[in-house]
């Protein structure tokens, strides 16, 4: 069915070019763009996606990320801030920054998505603000680059390094 519906040959693989050397040209200083984000799910061999995680593969690959994490130098040193348990303060301030997702929508509900909500979930940023991993909401990991203005090169760029350090 997918394969009829997007024209895809059954011999077609997936391939993924993070190159960030490859981006030619960028947004023009003058436009008028006050920001970039450019954001990737992506998934762990050998845990569940989200429907079907268990309670177990969640909290392991919430463990395993937190270590990778604690790895992170430079502009991707950071904090993770695990949602079962964190502080109120810190709560408010990733709602107020819009980095926060939070419960209740009735698809992810339906769908068995929030099963052992907020148990193995949380969401780590680094210093800046401009790199951000959402640990098991919609997808075991939610990569994402952002900053004010419109240099996409250097979004993308950022990204490419942080997929390799969560990898």
């Amino acid at each position: 069915v997918i394969q009829d519906y997007h024209g895809i040959d059954a011999n077609a693989t997936h391939t993924s070019d993070m190159d960030p050397e490859k981006i030619q040209g960028n947004v023009h200083p003058d436009a008028p763009v006050h920001s970039v984000r450019i954001r990737v799910g992506r998934s762990f061999e050998g845990f569940g996606l989200s429907p079907g995680i268990t309670r177990d593969q969640r909290l392991e690959l919430e463990g395993l990320l937190k270590k990778a994490f604690s790895t992170f130098t430079g502009d991707l040193a950071g904090d993770y801030y695990p949602l079962l348990g964190m502080e109120e303060s810190v709560r408010q301030q990733l709602v107020d920054d819009h980095f926060l997702f939070v419960s209740g929508d009735p698809n992810l509900i339906v769908a068995g998505m929030e099963r052992d909500w907020p148990e193995g979930r949380g969401i780590f940023h680094n210093k800046d603000k401009t790199f951000l991993v959402w640990v098991n909401e919609e997808d075991q990991t939610r990569i994402i680059s952002m900053q004010k203005g419109g240099d996409v090169k250097a979004v993308f760029e950022r990204l490419s390094r942080a997929i390799k350090a969560v990898q």
